[in-house]
């Protein structure tokens, strides 16, 4: 009934016994008691120092969760990665959010990964004075680009002057604040019944009351003629994003592979931006359609199910989720989901529902899960962290990884690749002599998304290795990104090693970068006297695979 790595499998028969039993704190303390040696040479800690689930958490920082107080809480309660949401807020708003998580981080001593969501060819409602809106079912409402117009039950001002030529009679229109909730008092259902000059005229199809200055609008399957990447997008990205070094750029709406290319091509052009990875963000039916595509030029896949929900008939859109996940998992890049505790925003607990949402999202083989709403307006954005957190956990305790590893190695075939060789093979040994942990040295950090590739049912310290650069003018060390971006990763907990003692050395000088290891390990309560811990690494031109034994 148990796995070798103690894990219950999810076809076998669980005990109902463990399934009454309290669910085990995940958190392990770090001690205070760090040697000098351990201070001096990891010049950058970054792995948390407690052990959270396995599956990662993306929290988007809003006015509810922008706080010193309330991202310390989020940063404790098992976020990762900080989400920057600019399809509202300007600059300076989230500006103040990250000097706000900065200080957070300092006083946590928690590393968070920065992910910039860019606008794209977002259709917006205008409303300038942001009196409520109420609108009645049966009415008909006007939307128009003349955006001096005053808002109205009867008149919504867009911020596009290509509506009209877009749409025609019978298509539907959806208009919501901040996300697609689908909820019947904050979002409306249109359908176009006439189109006059630049304005669409619509039937109202539920009654709703919409607060705020902006709401989205989306347009059901209707291709709008704007880039992916808009000028708006470039120059946040040009001054923001450079500013701050971000480490992902979520790139919404990604409709087909080039968006990712001219994306990549743009950051190349900004100095470190060129390290930055690129997520594409999947919102609707073009970019379901160009999947395969997407996937082989992205760095990662947001799965953004809320968009999705209103393009695709809802039975659908499960499909597409596991499909999705799988090709990720399958091309080792991370995939994350969205939209999994909507009711959160307002209310202490998920609903069942949602509960077995997150699970089934673990199950399916996601790295992350995002919170959007629930974390960026939400009343209980901590609790709500806490709680997805302790359903991932869960989840990862029945996950297949043994299926789920034959799958993986009879998609990847023969021949594989050394270095992808090596990196299965070190994930089966941790799990047949049910190693604690596993400790990958790398540069890149290509050795340890490999290893998070085959999903090891035990946490992989990612070693990153810095390397000696120079332009010619000054000589920097690489590595802060790598690690940082390792944070997205499931399984994956960085630790940023002395760049005077490289990974690939046959000396003794990674063999002291191995003892800080086990040293961080045991400190954080990961490594007890007498477990066995998978050590993987380059020597020389050869990878290397060692199982060491702990004495003491």
């Amino acid at each position: 009934m148990v796995s070798n790595s103690n894990h219950l499998l999810l076809e076998e028969p669980l005990r109902m016994a463990s399934i009454l039993e309290p669910s085990k704190p995940v958190c392990i303390a770090l001690s205070q008691s760090l040697s000098h040696v351990v201070k001096c040479i990891i010049s950058s800690l970054v792995f948390q120092n407690f052990f959270p689930a396995l599956t990662k958490i993306v929290g988007t920082l809003g006015p509810k969760s922008r706080s010193v107080e309330a991202i310390s809480g989020c940063l404790q309660a098992g976020m990762s990665v900080a989400r920057f949401d600019f399809s509202w807020g300007d600059a300076e708003f989230h500006q103040e959010s990250l000097e706000n998580l900065r200080v957070a981080i300092k006083s946590t001593k928690r590393l968070c990964a920065l992910m910039l969501d860019t606008v794209g060819p977002e259709l917006q409602v205008v409303n300038k004075t942001e009196h409520p809106i109420s609108l009645e079912e049966n009415s008909t409402v006007i939307l128009t680009p003349d955006q001096d117009k005053e808002a109205t039950p009867n008149l919504l001002p867009i911020n596009f002057t290509g509506l009209s030529e877009a749409v025609k009679t019978g298509d539907t229109i959806f208009i919501g604040q901040y996300l697609f909730t689908g909820s019947e008092t904050t979002s409306v259902w249109l359908e176009v019944t006439e189109v006059k000059g630049k304005d669409v005229v619509c039937l109202i199809k539920n009654s709703a009351t919409l607060a705020g200055s902006l709401y989205t609008l989306h347009v059901s399957q209707i291709r709008i003629e704007l880039p992916t990447l808009t000028d708006k997008d470039k120059e946040v990205i040009r001054t923001w994003g450079v500013r701050n070094n971000i480490d992902f750029l979520s790139l919404s709406y990604t409709r087909c592979a080039e968006d990712i290319r001219l994306a990549r091509e743009f950051l190349s052009t900004l100095g470190d931006l060129n390290q930055t990875l690129i997520f594409a963000k999947i919102d609707n039916v073009e970019g379901m359609t160009h999947y395969d595509e997407i996937l082989e030029a992205a760095d990662g896949i947001i799965l953004s199910r809320g968009n999705l929900g209103i393009d695709l008939p809802p039975e659908k859109v499960f499909m597409f989720q596991k499909e999705a996940v799988h090709k990720c998992n399958m091309a080792g890049k991370p995939a994350v989901v969205t939209r999994v505790v909507d009711s959160m925003a307002d209310n202490l607990r998920p609903t069942r529902a949602e509960a077995t949402d997150v699970a089934n999202a673990v199950l399916d083989g996601s790295d992350a899960i995002l919170l959007g709403a629930e974390t960026l307006r939400g009343l209980y954005p901590v609790e709500t962290i806490s709680v997805v957190r302790k359903i991932c956990a869960e989840a990862e305790k029945v996950y297949n990884q043994n299926l789920y590893f034959k799958k993986t190695v009879k998609f990847v075939g023969e021949p594989m690749s050394h270095l992808e060789s090596i990196a299965s093979s070190a994930v089966r040994a941790a799990i047949k002599v049910k190693a604690s942990v596993i400790i990958c040295f790398t540069s890149s950090g290509r050795a340890a998304r490999l290893l998070a590739k085959y999903r090891p049912t035990m946490p992989v310290i990612s070693v990153v290795v810095p390397r000696v650069k120079t332009n010619q003018l000054r000589w920097t060390f690489t590595g802060a990104f790598e690690a940082r971006q390792s944070l997205i990763v499931r399984g994956l907990f960085p630790m940023l090693a002395d760049p005077r003692h490289p990974s690939e050395s046959t000396s003794a000088t990674s063999e002291s970068i191995l003892k800080v290891a086990l040293e961080h390990g045991k400190a954080s309560g990961l490594i007890q006297t007498h477990d066995r811990v998978v050590v993987f690494q380059k020597i020389g031109d050869a990878s290397v695979v060692k199982i060491i034994e702990l004495d003491q």
